[in-house]
């Protein structure tokens, strides 16, 4: 089985690179599986993408515990643990980042034991996110050696029907670009079996907490979660509670709300963690009484009224 992972930013095109990915192994009579991890991260927020490829049923699932190939569309997550870029990695994975700096200085600078390979293409502020998607797809492909330039070129044109004739255009000339630029390479990802559920070792779980109410969920703010994680400096809209207004249904806004970022009292009165409330107004489309309305974050800290 091949096992690759995608790693960018949001807006890098990394979903698609996965797609295009899976598609042209399907279209080489392989089972495919292809999957973006991302959660309510905005645009510039690390994710990443994972590809897995068999001429068998694939029945692994979840993240990739041992990848083959790791793909890194933005340098700059190399240097950022939080990204998760090395978990797994040994010395039969192969590395690609696209960089203008020379592969033995990633190999050195992050002592990878297996092969490193720095794909030249402008990344920073001043790429061209609405191809570096397909650059790392046609890049990866190659680098596999099980993909025809034929299949990967069926495998374009069918992700990327969407965009414009032009973009569309282009994107299939560097996603080809980069196919050749890594013909040297082709075939140095290999293939391997599975791993044992004993080599995989039992999931680090984290216990959570729960509020003592007949119905509750439960809490995020708890040691070792996102509780240092300021999350609310994400939100552009803010939720207010008009406690006039209020009937103290707190059930409702607390349970609906999906960050866990509605606290309630005693006396069943909800308050909101501004800390942690990403500004999604669940709670406002969900209270009963409206007694929950919306204000733009920059009113609110200039002292506005809700809308």
């Amino acid at each position: 089985m091949y096992r690759i992972r995608f790693h960018g930013r949001g807006g890098q095109g990394i979903k698609t690179a996965g797609r295009i990915l899976g598609s042209a192994f399907f279209a080489e009579g392989f089972e495919t599986q292809d999957a973006p991890l991302y959660g309510a991260e905005r645009r510039g927020a690390p994710i990443y993408a994972t590809v897995r490829a068999a001429r068998m049923p694939i029945i692994e699932r979840g993240p990739l515990r041992c990848p083959d190939l790791v793909v890194v569309a933005d340098e700059t997550l190399l240097v950022a643990a939080a990204a998760g870029v090395l978990a797994g990695v040994g010395a039969q994975t192969v590395m690609l980042v696209c960089t203008a700096m020379a592969a033995d200085v990633w190999k050195e600078r992050l002592r990878f034991k297996g092969p490193v390979l720095a794909l030249p293409v402008q990344t920073g502020a001043t790429a061209d996110a609405r191809f570096l998607g397909a650059i790392c797809a046609g890049a990866a492909a190659r680098l596999v050696g099980a993909i025809s330039r034929i299949s990967l070129e069926h495998a374009l044109a069918q992700e990327l029907a969407g965009l414009e004739p032009s973009d569309r255009h282009d994107s299939v000339e560097q996603a080809l670009a980069a196919w050749d630029c890594m013909s040297s390479h082709a075939g140095l990802v290999q293939e391997r079996a599975g791993t044992s559920a004993e080599e995989l070792g039992a999931p680090a779980w984290i216990d959570l907490s729960a509020e003592p109410a007949p119905s509750s969920e439960a809490a995020i703010l708890v040691p070792a979660t996102s509780v240092q994680v300021r999350t609310g400096l994400w939100r552009t809209m803010r939720p207010v509670i008009d406690e006039d207004l209020c009937h103290r249904c707190s059930w409702i806004c607390s349970t609906f709300c999906p960050d866990g970022a509605i606290l309630v009292d005693a006396e069943h009165r909800p308050s909101i963690d501004y800390d942690h409330c990403k500004g999604c107004l669940v709670c406002v489309a969900v209270c009963p009484r409206h007694a929950i309305r919306s204000l733009p974050e920059r009113d609110a800290q200039s002292g506005g009224s809700p809308s």
